[in-house]
């Protein structure tokens, strides 16, 4: 599976302050909109660009522009938060929600909603879920995409931990994951250690 980890420094800027306990809701909120552009960017790194040529007041310019259908797919809730800034970079994308509770007991998601574009066959999908755990919510969502036709498909997450790259690994090996780190394990909670806690009570302030 291809496992980009990227090391920007502005990227682990902004991890350091979502880790900290001490981070308020609006401030936790600001950083997480900073590291998903920045992570965002790198996942589009390759998305496919035409030749074009603009008109300056001075006169034409050739560049590149991306003509390609890109859809981004949030695991809600907490993939909401890394929405907007993922469509700051690309304001054209198209947007599909999938929906997935876990059972706080087993660990175990089900599907509560899902809804997507469609004719996916040709898009450059991205999922975004800022916590990488055991993998189940993230192999379940990868399952419905390609359901619904996705062929190119990658992965933008904040934190991960290894139980999850490897379970993503063996189900999906196909799936390109960008993640600014892999932490240390999974707690008998199966939350991640040292992690950040809950990235959705955090953000909307529900803790």
């Amino acid at each position: 599976m291809p496992l980009h980890i990227v090391q920007h420094p502005l990227v682990h800027d902004a991890l350091m302050q979502l880790r900290d306990a001490r981070t308020d809701a609006p401030a936790f909120r600001r950083a997480a909109n900073r590291i998903s552009v920045l992570l965002a960017a790198e996942a589009l790194r390759d998305v496919p660009a035409s030749p074009a040529t603009v008109q300056t007041p001075l006169g034409p310019a050739e560049g590149r522009v991306v003509r390609t259908d890109v859809v981004v797919v949030p695991v809600l809730r907490a993939g909401l938060g890394m929405l907007d800034a993922v469509l700051e970079l690309l304001p054209s994308a198209r947007v599909g929600h999938i929906g997935l509770q876990r059972d706080e007991a087993t660990a175990i998601a089900s599907k509560y909603y899902t809804k997507l574009p469609p004719n996916l066959t040709e898009s450059y999908v991205l999922m975004i879920d800022p916590m990488l755990a055991t993998g189940g919510s993230a192999v379940a969502a990868i399952d419905l995409i390609k359901a619904a036709g996705a062929r190119t498909l990658r992965m933008i997450c904040i934190v991960s931990a290894p139980e999850g790259v490897e379970l993503l690994e063996r189900s999906h090996p196909d799936v390109a994951i960008y993640t600014p780190v892999i932490d240390r394990s999974l707690n008998a909670h199966k939350f991640i250690v040292p992690g950040l806690g809950d990235f959705g009570d955090r953000l909307y302030g529900t803790m």
